[in-house]
């Protein structure tokens, strides 16, 4: 797909097989992570034509008239930001019963369209989704990464490797959205998150939910992007509004919705009878958190409590990245029990195999940086694989059974 001017998207394999046996591909995610890009550059390859609901009198038609307007799409078209016009859901399906032809549409949507109900009711059985995240760092790098088949597949080699230093925070600040990566420097790139956020509550919020404090959004998000990488905590971000508790879920809620932020469930097992169950919040970008902090790559280096939260959502989201395009189905968790004991990322495999991934921003570790990984091991048994502390050292090298320090480069360049 890459012409010289754009990045790989590595899902693109996945969409190749999609359109090969299902009559609806959802593409769906964050707006402005390329969604529309992808899409159009694989249908032009793939003889689809374009429409898209973006525009005004676009959404209008389909609105006005959904049956007419499927019925006189061509034999293969793309249908952009379809959730601006949920009503094109049942013509849609009808279509799709008339002539169930693998490949017939393919649709992107910037919402989580799938918690439309007209959406999931009308295409289940029918569509195959696709998850599009804003860009992870090996597609800047334009060469694919192994991590996660050597997570899940006996470990690492031991060696050394060049630390990351400054360039681990500026990947941070500069997150991986295509348009601001574009910016020619720093303060523009954090102008672009700035408007992108604005843009995006305006327009997509009010599709989704009638808010009565729509002002408040931002502010929430902000506030959430302080809280990165800790245990979600409703009444801490209930506080600075003059909002119930239930408003601001529904608020969290909603910016989970848009792709804003990620909520990680806590792993669980009958063997820990101790564990909590609270989930951790996570914002969906890097760049966006650090742009609403209003930090750059001085004064987050500086602040080491701060980096350390926001390499922990670093990490987190690469690995989500990763995971959209493996062929194994992967879920995400993290993992806390009452004594203390906690691993950062959890990752499991649907044969029941579990990996710990535990983020430190420093250059040196200790053996104590394994305890809830080792604690994890012994919860887990047989169906724990490895446990890793990825840290901004050199040396990758093994502290124990099935246990390793990794350096964090190695995401992207395993």
């Amino acid at each position: 797909m890459n012409d010289g001017r754009l990045y790989p998207r590595y899902v693109e394999g996945q969409l190749s097989a999609a359109i090969e046996d299902s009559p609806v591909i959802l593409i769906h995610g964050p707006r402005q992570c390329g969604k529309t890009t992808l899409a159009q550059i694989f249908g032009n390859a793939a003889g689809y034509q374009y429409f898209s609901f973006d525009d005004a009198v676009m959404a209008e038609a389909a609105a006005e008239d959904p049956a007419g307007f499927i019925g006189d799409l061509p034999a293969r078209a793309i249908l952009d930001e379809v959730q601006h016009v949920p009503e094109v859901f049942s013509a849609l399906k009808m279509s799709i019963d008339r002539e169930r032809t693998p490949g017939r549409f393919i649709l992107t949507g910037s919402a989580n369209t799938l918690l439309v109900p007209r959406l999931a009711d009308s295409l289940a059985g029918r569509m195959d989704i696709i998850r599009l995240h804003p860009l992870a760092q090996c597609e800047l790098a334009r060469q694919p990464s192994a991590f996660l088949d050597k997570l899940f597949g006996g470990g690492f080699r031991t060696g050394l490797h060049e630390r990351l230093r400054g360039h681990l925070v500026s990947r941070i600040v500069a997150g991986g959205y295509p348009a601001a990566l574009a910016r020619t420097s720093t303060m523009r790139s954090r102008a672009w998150y700035r408007n992108y956020i604005s843009t995006l509550i305006q327009r997509d919020v009010k599709d989704l939910s009638r808010i009565r404090n729509l002002a408040a959004l931002p502010r929430l998000l902000s506030l959430i992007a302080t809280q990165t990488a800790q245990l979600r905590n409703i009444s801490s971000l209930a506080a600075p509004f003059q909002e119930s508790r239930v408003t601001i879920h529904d608020y969290v809620t909603l910016l989970k919705n848009i792709f804003l932020i990620d909520i990680l469930s806590p792993w669980h097992t009958n063997r820990g009878k101790r564990l909590l169950k609270t989930p951790k919040i996570h914002i969906g970008d890097t760049g966006v958190a650090t742009s609403l902090m209003g930090m750059d790559e001085a004064t987050l280096a500086a602040d080491r409590s701060t980096l350390g939260r926001l390499a922990e959502t670093f990490v987190f989201q690469e690995l989500r990245r990763l995971a959209s395009w493996h062929p194994d189905e992967i879920r995400f968790h993290h993992f806390r029990d009452k004594d203390g004991y906690e691993v950062d990322i959890v990752l499991e495999r649907s044969a029941g195999e579990v990996v710990g991934v535990e983020v430190k921003a420093s250059a040196s570790i200790k053996r104590s940086d394994f305890a809830g990984l080792r604690k994890l091991q012994t919860l887990a048994k047989s169906g724990f694989k490895a446990g890793i502390v990825l840290y901004d050292g050199e040396a990758c090298v093994s502290f124990g059974d099935k246990l390793q320090a990794v350096p964090l480069r190695m995401l992207w360049e395993s």
